[in-house]
């Protein structure tokens, strides 16, 4: 066994009560963890350290006799990835190690200079390495987080609305990617399977521009929809996204839009074979909904 090895196990425990002073409120959050289990936690470290270093160098915390380390701080940042820790509370739960190491080092090794600094370094090592591991298992769980709830904002993003029987609304805010796209095509054909619709509206109001790229997601979206047998609609087309597609040479001939949804959605009723009726005042009366007062002659 090392040195460092030796000196953290004989301190063990005046170790620890050091490094948890050390760490600070910021670090030790008593809103996210208890003080038990921070202590538990710093136990177990410094006993897999102990281990660790009896089969191979400090710094060199990728072989086999870290995994133990290796993934008991990979769990700990993950989990505190997703309790909100900020990384500087994650890096400095093994940061502040630091400081009782050293003095426990010098403390047992006063008497050897050249000892004591080589001890030092192996502990500045250790210490380093095992930071780093933290912020890295940290990083990878918070892009995970990140990918997940991108995930989720797209598809809430676009909800398939269900305007009559057989009549399917896709608004579409903000620009068309690949990954949203596919998002889109996804929503629009589980909602045409599961309603047996035959009419889809997709609704670009809430798209700031149209290029090149974005009609071609339309266009694949379109095709897809029409494989599944539903027509699709596209509304919302503004001025300026009209001159747009003019002037980029898109082809949408075979492709039915409007100017708003009422009228995309006047088009889709007229081609199932529905109207819409404003009933008169003459209709109305004939039927009794609008009965005036009697005359004296109806009296």
């Amino acid at each position: 066994m090392s040195d460092l090895a030796e000196i953290i196990s004989r301190n063990e425990d005046q170790i620890r009560a050091e490094w948890i002073r050390d760490m600070g409120t910021s670090v030790q959050r008593a809103d996210l963890m208890s003080k038990t289990e921070l202590n538990e936690q710093c136990k177990t470290l410094l006993g897999g350290v102990v281990q660790g270093m009896k089969s191979s160098a400090p710094s060199d915390i990728k072989t086999a006799g870290w995994t133990t380390v290796r993934e008991f701080l990979e769990g700990i940042s993950a989990s505190r990835a997703r309790q909100g820790f900020s990384p500087t509370e994650v890096a400095n739960f093994v940061l502040s190690l630091k400081p009782p190491l050293f003095i426990a080092v010098r403390h047992d090794l006063n008497k050897s200079q050249d000892k004591m600094f080589d001890t030092l370094r192996d502990a500045t090592d250790l210490v380093d390495a095992l930071a780093l591991l933290t912020m890295e298992a940290y990083i990878a769980t918070r892009e995970e987080l990140i990918h997940r709830q991108q995930q989720e904002l797209m598809e809430l993003s676009t909800p398939v609305v269900k305007l009559w029987d057989g009549i399917l609304a896709l608004p579409i805010i903000g620009t068309l990617d690949s990954a949203r796209t596919q998002v889109v095509m996804e929503n629009l054909l589980q909602t045409v399977v599961a309603t047996n619709s035959r009419f889809a509206i997709i609704d670009i109001t809430g798209v700031p521009t149209v290029d090149t790229l974005v009609a071609q997601h339309l266009l694949k979206t379109i095709t897809a929809a029409r494989l599944m047998g539903a027509e699709c609609i596209i509304s919302g087309v503004r001025p300026q996204i009209a001159q747009t597609i003019v002037h980029l040479g898109i082809n949408l001939e075979d492709v039915m839009t409007r100017a708003n949804l009422s009228d995309a959605f006047g088009l889709a009723l007229q081609m199932s074979g529905r109207a819409v009726v404003r009933k008169t005042a003459a209709t109305a009366e004939s039927k009794g909904i609008l009965a005036g007062p009697m005359t004296k002659q109806e009296k």
